[in-house]
């Protein structure tokens, strides 16, 4: 549905300084249907390259193609006309505050010079979608945050896009009304097939709705893939950075002083244990322990849900013969199961 295909972004230089790399060799690929999640902090580029999607950012080089289209090559007419298949919602709604919740998801109809009674039979349905038929009335100033979020999506929803644009659209909200425009973003998909994708500093965004994620640094695309892949093997020191709060992947403090990246006299190894799927729910930790004759002593864990599919992870300190840690390794590769070595455990008295 969109391709994206080594994309730069440069801005020129302000007086003596060097011009501003944006984005940089970016390749990315959304299906049709997809909720595609792009997360960095602030600065990354995660709102240049959305802006890139509908051109209202041009990229100094490279292809976006979008429903099979290189949108690139349009002149401004046909790009105007590309656009009404490009929805998008606001981090600060942009709202008009002298119009009605109808006149506001109207005015993109309006624009186009469609007629009132075909307006009437497209806004109507979709305040009843978001849950605002009750609000039609109702100017900007009575509603309340997450009320006006749900205009914006309307609105964005009025020209029956392809795809949804989402630029930081719950940042401004509490968590509560987060998780609502979340749920209601996600059940637009699944009704409409509507393509979405949304940028976000907060990975719990991502974990909530986001089939496939894309993790940005200074520009550049550092981890990309589904969702559940990336929280359950994230690769990149900053993707790891946003997971490891989100399902406590971290180990206290008290407990992370004890830790040696080397083996030192009397150390333990501290494994971090990864479940996934049904081996979140089954016994196999007990039972390798039983075979081995080998102690583990519980550091740290948790059992989580992601994308509706379980998933924990278990921090231990191994201790018994060197062999019998080995073995235990190996056994939890045999079960499917993520391993690491985290470092060796200290003595508290050491």
């Amino acid at each position: 549905m969109i391709t994206l295909t080594n994309l730069q972004k440069t801005y020129p230089s302000r007086g003596a300084g060097a011009p501003v790399q944006a984005l940089s060799d970016i390749d990315l690929t959304v299906a049709r249907g997809e909720i595609f999640g792009i997360i960095g902090r602030s600065g990354a580029g995660k709102s240049t390259l959305l802006r890139t999607i509908n051109l209202l950012e041009s990229p100094t080089s490279g292809s976006v193609q979008v429903d099979g289209v290189e949108i690139t090559a349009l002149s401004a007419r046909e790009l105007r006309d590309t656009r009404h298949s490009i929805g998008m919602i606001f981090q600060h709604f942009n709202l008009l505050s002298s119009r009605t919740v109808f006149d506001n998801v109207a005015l993109p109809l309006e624009l186009a010079g469609v007629d009132k009674a075909t307006i009437r039979q497209t806004v109507e349905p979709l305040l009843d979608l978001v849950g605002l038929a009750d609000k039609r009335d109702r100017y900007p100033a009575e509603l309340s945050g997450g009320q006006k979020q749900r205009v914006g999506i309307a609105r964005a929803l009025a020209s029956k896009p392809k795809v949804l644009l989402s630029d930081e659209a719950t940042s401004a909200l509490d968590p509560e009304t987060t998780t609502q425009i979340l749920h209601l973003l996600a059940d637009i998909n699944r009704r409409l097939g509507l393509t979405i994708v949304l940028i976000t500093h907060e990975i719990g965004v991502i974990k909530e709705i986001c089939h496939k994620v894309a993790v940005m640094e200074a520009g550049r695309i550092i981890e990309q893939g589904p969702v559940f892949d990336i929280f359950a093997h994230p690769s990149h020191p900053t993707t790891r950075s946003f997971i490891d709060p989100v399902i406590n992947r971290g180990i206290p403090d008290g407990l992370r002083a004890r830790l040696s990246p080397t083996p030192q006299p009397g150390s333990n190894p501290v494994l971090r244990i990864t479940f996934t799927g049904e081996k979140a729910t089954s016994p196999v930790i007990s039972a390798i322990s039983r075979k081995l004759n080998l102690d583990l002593n519980i550091w740290h864990g948790q059992i989580d849900e992601i994308q509706g599919a379980p998933f924990g992870t278990l921090v231990v300190e191994a201790l018994g013969d060197a062999t019998a840690v080995e073995a235990a390794i190996s056994l939890l590769h045999v079960n499917h199961l993520g391993v690491e070595v985290l470092g060796h455990a200290v003595p508290a008295n050491h």
